[in-house]
C-alpha cells in the first residue's frame, strides 16, 4: 500500500474520531441554575458551586531555589528537583537534575513536596504551564507549588489552571520576562462544586484527555512521516532522477554512490561564479518599515525555504550597503548556526531592494547550466546535509560554522538542463500535495487541541454536569 493510500486511510480514522470526541460536551446537559461568579474572566457558575481562594484552600504554596551550579556536589543526589522547562501539563515522574540531600539542609526554601502536589511555572515562555509530581520533589525558584488542600482536589486544580492559563498570564508583569508572583497566584479564586463532584470531573478529564491526546500524538506521527516522506521524494529526484530504467554509473564518491549515466559529476566550484558573504551592522530588534532597509537573520534559510520577514531594522543612522540587496534567484546558504541549520540553503523569491544581506550567510552565483534550486534542494537533502554537518566546526553544537571551501568542495552530480527543469517541474508539483496534506494534519492537531482546552474548560465552570458520569467498560481500545 502506497503512503498516500494509507495516510489517507489514516486521517479519515483520525476524522471520525475527531467527531467523535467534539461532540462530548454536546452528551451532557448544562446545570439547571446559574450565578455570578464575581470574576469576570470566569463568568457564570452553578449556584451551588462556591469561589475559592486558593490562598484559604491551601495551607501553604512553595516553591524552591536553584543552589549553584558552580559546585557539583548540590547535584550529586537523588531527589528530583523541577524547572519549569519539565511543566508539559503531565505527571512528572523523572527530572534532568536532581539535587543532594545536603542541598536541603543549607538551603532552608529548598524543601520536598509530596507526589500529588501541582506545581505551576510562574516566569518566562513556560509562565502558567503545569505539572503533577508522581514522586516527591523539589524545585526551583520560578515554579509555585500546591501541596494539599482540605477544599480543592489537587487534579481539579490541575485542569482548571489549565483552562484559564491565559487569564492568568494577563496578571503577568513584566516584558521580555513575564512573570506572575506568589501572591497574585495566591489570590486566584477557584469555581469548585463539592469534593466528592471534584473527584468526579478530574476523572471524566482523565479520561476524555486522554483520548484526545492520543489522536493528537497520533496525527504528530503522521506529521513525521509525511515530513520523512517528502523528504525522501526530494532526495530521490536530486541524486537519482525521476527515470527508473536509466543507466547508472558509479559517481566515485563512496557517501554519493551511484548517479545515472548521464550525469556530470563535479565538484561544485566549477559550476560557482561568485560566492560572498554579507554585513551585519548593530541593527533593532523590530522589523523594517516602509522606506526603511532590513538585514537578514541567519534563520531566514531554515528548512529551505526564503522566509523575507527573518531581518532586523537597519537604523536610520547607519547607511544601507546597497550592493548587499537581493536578487531573485540568488542561492543563500546559513555559514553560521547550530549543528542541525548549519549549512541551511533557499533561494530568493524575488527582487528585495530593502533587504540586504548580513555575514552569517553566503550568497552564490552560478554558470548559467546550474539553477540555484536545484542546488539548494540538493543542500537539503540527508545525503549532503550529513556531510555539511561533518564539516562543521565550532566550540559548541549551538554555533557551528562551514566554510567556503566546504561548500565549494562538495561533489555533485547535475543532470542536463532540460533534464533539471523536469526535476523541477515535478518536485514542485509534488511538495503542493505534500504541503496539502500538512497544512490539514495541522489544522486538525489544532482543532484537537482546542477542544481538549475547551471541555476542560467547560467542566471546570459547571458548563456541562457530569454528576452522573461512569467510564465506559471498552475504555481505551477505539481510541488506541
Amino acid at each position: 500500500m502506497s503512503y498516500k493510500v494509507e495516510a489517507v486511510s489514516e486521517q479519515k480514522a483520525v476524522s471520525y474520531k475527531l467527531e467523535a470526541v467534539s461532540g462530548v460536551a454536546g452528551k451532557h446537559q448544562p446545570y439547571s441554575e446559574y450565578k455570578e461568579s464575581g470574576v469576570k474572566w470566569l463568568g457564570e457558575i452553578p449556584v451551588s458551586w462556591t469561589m475559592n481562594k486558593l490562598s484559604h484552600a491551601y495551607d501553604s504554596i512553595g516553591s524552591g531555589t536553584t543552589p549553584p551550579s558552580t559546585e557539583e556536589k548540590w547535584y550529586q543526589g537523588d531527589i528530583p528537583w523541577v524547572t519549569t522547562g519539565e511543566l508539559r501539563e503531565s505527571v512528572i515522574y523523572e527530572t534532568s537534575k536532581c539535587v543532594s540531600g545536603e542541598a536541603l539542609t543549607q538551603f532552608s526554601v529548598l524543601r520536598t513536596y509530596p507526589a500529588g502536589s501541582i506545581v505551576m511555572a510562574m516566569y518566562g515562555a513556560t509562565i502558567g504551564r503545569v505539572g503533577i509530581l508522581g514522586v516527591s520533589a523539589t524545585t526551583n525558584q520560578a515554579c509555585c507549588v500546591f501541596p494539599e488542600s482540605k477544599i480543592l482536589n489537587n487534579k481539579y486544580l490541575y485542569y482548571w489552571l489549565q483552562a484559564f492559563r491565559e487569564d492568568i498570564i494577563r496578571l503577568s508583569s513584566g516584558g521580555g520576562q513575564p512573570n506572575i508572583n506568589q501572591e497574585k497566584v495566591a489570590s486566584l479564586k477557584v469555581s469548585a462544586p463539592s469534593s466528592e463532584h471534584q473527584r468526579t470531573i478530574a476523572a471524566f478529564l482523565d479520561y476524555e484527555t486522554a483520548r484526545i491526546d492520543a489522536l493528537i500524538a497520533k496525527q504528530q506521527r503522521l506529521i513525521e512521516l509525511l515530513k520523512e516522506k517528502r523528504q525522501a521524494v526530494i532526495s530521490h529526484a536530486v541524486t537519482k532522477g525521476l527515470n527508473p530504467n536509466v543507466p547508472m554509473k558509479d559517481s566515485g564518491v563512496e557517501w554519493l554512490g551511484q548517479v545515472p549515466a548521464h550525469w556530470e559529476v563535479c565538484r561544485l566550484k566549477h559550476h560557482i561564479i561568485s560566492m560572498e558573504q554579507g554585513w551585519s551592522p548593530q541593527c533593532e530588534a523590530r522589523l523594517a518599515e516602509e522606506g526603511e532597509y532590513g538585514v537578514l537573520k541567519v534563520g531566514c534559510v531554515n528548512g529551505g525555504v526564503f522566509r523575507p520577514q527573518e531581518h532586523k531594522a537597519l537604523p536610520g543612522t547607519i547607511s544601507p550597503k546597497k550592493e548587499y540587496s537581493l536578487k531573485k534567484g540568488q542561492l543563500l546558504i546559513s555559514r553560521a548556526n547550530t549543528r542541525e541549520l548549519v549549512g541551511s540553503a533557499a533561494v530568493v523569491d524575488q527582487d528585495y531592494s530593502n533587504l540586504l544581506l548580513c555575514d552569517k550567510l553566503y550568497r552564490l552565483k552560478f554558470s548559467e547550466e546550474v539553477q540555484p534550486e536545484f542546488i539548494s534542494y540538493l543542500l537539503g537533502s540527508p545525503l549532503y546535509r550529513s556531510q555539511i554537518e561533518l564539516s562543521a566546526s565550532g566550540a559548541s553544537d549551538s554555533m557551528q560554522n562551514i566554510g567556503q571551501s566546504s561548500i565549494r568542495e562538495l561533489p555533485v552530480a547535475l543532470p542536463p538542463l532540460k533534464e533539471v527543469v523536469d526535476i523541477l517541474s515535478h518536485m514542485s508539483s509534488s511538495l503542493i500535495k505534500f504541503n496539502m496534506l500538512h497544512e490539514q494534519l495541522e489544522t486538525q492537531a489544532l482543532l484537537l487541541s482546542e477542544r481538549r482546552t475547551a471541555l476542560i474548560s467547560a467542566a471546570v465552570t459547571g458548563k456541562i454536569d457530569v454528576r452522573g458520569w461512569q467510564p465506559p467498560a471498552e475504555a481505551e481500545h477505539a481510541y488506541s
